[in-house]
């Protein structure tokens, strides 16, 4: 009888407490002043576009590319930059976390914690990988690390709203946007007919 990973190795091995995963390490090249040699780079460039009326955004386009050396293989890698730079996109527009000031956790469940979902991904989703670029020879199979690097490019989101929160503000003066740039923060920089009503307290929650 063929066996399967499901029914028979995979099962006896965990009976034997034998387990089926490894790590490694190879030395680095600190001789040479250089710390690694799997150094993971990339460029991205996106659009959004903001109804300053409700602090709400649409994100239009995303292009990327990333540097990661030798793929061994491009659909899981590719598949790696657009799961990490969507994680980003929650970090900057997203995901926080607030207490009351006596210390009381107010972000309880995802209704209130919102991570990314479908429609937070870019209508247009571009993502390449570069080509001719410089190969590591010292790297395992010339390859690069590519797991979480990506989710730094997605501050471009951030970066962008605020651009689009600057076109409408015209030429009044600079303004502050903290990241996540959430719909309430983007209203408020507006500066809408609705922003100046909003008064602090001091017993507003608590950003962490």
């Amino acid at each position: 009888t063929q066996s399967t990973w499901g029914d028979a190795w995979v099962l006896a091995a965990y009976m034997a407490r034998v387990p089926l995963s490894t790590t490694g390490h190879y030395p680095n090249n600190l001789d040479e002043g250089r710390l690694v040699d799997h150094l993971t780079s990339g460029a991205a460039v996106c659009e959004v576009e903001v109804d300053c009326l409700t602090g709400e955004f649409k994100f239009l386009t995303a292009d990327i590319v990333m540097d990661v050396g030798h793929s061994l293989n491009p659909a899981i890698d590719i598949g790696q930059v657009e799961g990490a730079f969507i994680q980003g996109v929650g970090l900057h527009t997203s995901e926080e976390i607030w207490a009351s000031p006596e210390g009381q956790k107010l972000t309880m469940d995802l209704g209130d914690y919102r991570i990314p979902s479908v429609v937070d991904i870019p209508r247009v989703f571009n993502v390449h990988l570069l080509k001719d670029g410089l190969v590591e020879k010292s790297g395992f199979l010339s390859a690069r690390g590519v797991g979480e690097p990506p989710l730094l490019l997605s501050s471009c989101v951030f970066f962008a709203i605020k651009q689009a929160i600057t076109a409408y503000r015209g030429n009044r003066n600079v303004f502050r946007l903290d990241s996540p740039a959430s719909c309430e923060r983007i209203k408020l920089a507006c500066e809408g007919i609705f922003a100046p009503n909003f008064k602090k307290t001091n017993k507003s929650p608590i950003n962490v």
